[in-house]
């Protein structure tokens, strides 16, 4: 009986995004055409991101080590076990900022208006499409747009969700385009909707997102892509052994 409401309450969020969008759908063409009119583009993106969880009972706490600096442009990196994080990271950021993702998102209707205008699908089986991708993050960092990375690259079957190695894409982009990286740990969303909720359901309740200090590399190169990777990786690491001890 349990499943059975989750997985209606996964329904009720599912047809709240979408009935948001479309109602939403000729303002964000307008926000979308010719000169993009980016805040108000931005408005109401994170408008349906709210609107669609609180609908559903779903709500977001979020806490800083350090206030962020959001005039600043960041490569935003963020564990990821649920389609939440992408509402989460919507929610949480105040400036230009893009998502880089898999290229799968361009099969569901709604991620696929974002990534189609203005977001970065990356197919990452293919070496040329991946390059391309980077390029177009390069590109957008180079005119003051963060980009919003998930590092683990996937999310694993594996529940409850373990956090995976991380690829060097996010790090290496940081370094070479000599910007920070701003850690973000999604906590817990995936208990009140693992991956995209078709296996467990969804459930109300408050997804808690820590985001860290900025971690600089003005002064790294290249040959520190590693190093970095593995300090991000371990302060992931040791955030969610810390909740889950908790």
């Amino acid at each position: 009986m349990i499943r059975f409401f989750k997985q209606v309450h996964r329904y009720l969020y599912i047809a709240f995004v979408g009935a948001l969008f479309c109602l939403l759908y000729p303002f964000l063409l307008y926000a979308t055409h010719g000169s993009m009119k980016y805040r108000f583009f931005t408005l109401l993106r994170k408008l349906i991101a709210f609107l669609s969880s609180a609908f559903s009972g779903i709500f977001y706490r979020f806490t800083y080590e350090k206030k962020i600096d959001w005039s600043r442009t960041y490569i935003i990196c963020a564990n990821h076990t649920s389609m939440l994080d992408i509402t989460a990271l919507t929610m949480l950021v105040r400036s230009k900022a893009a998502f880089l993702g898999k290229e799968e998102l361009l099969r569901t209707p709604v991620a696929s208006f974002f990534f189609k205008r203005f977001d970065i699908p990356v197919r990452r089986e293919s070496v040329l499409a991946s390059y391309k991708a980077y390029k177009k993050a390069s590109a957008y960092i180079k005119f003051g747009i963060s980009v919003i990375m998930f590092p683990e690259g996937k999310i694993e079957d594996t529940f409850p969700p373990v956090l995976l190695p991380f690829k060097g894409g996010a790090f290496r982009l940081a370094i070479e385009n000599k910007i920070p990286i701003l850690p973000v740990v999604i906590l817990n969303s995936w208990k009140y909707m693992w991956d995209d909720g078709s296996k467990q359901g969804s459930r109300p309740g408050i997804c808690k997102v820590k985001v860290f200090t900025p971690v600089e590399t003005a002064s790294l190169t290249v040959g520190d892509e590693s190093s970095l990777s593995e300090t991000i990786h371990k302060l992931f690491e040791t955030e969610l052994l810390a909740k889950d001890a908790g």
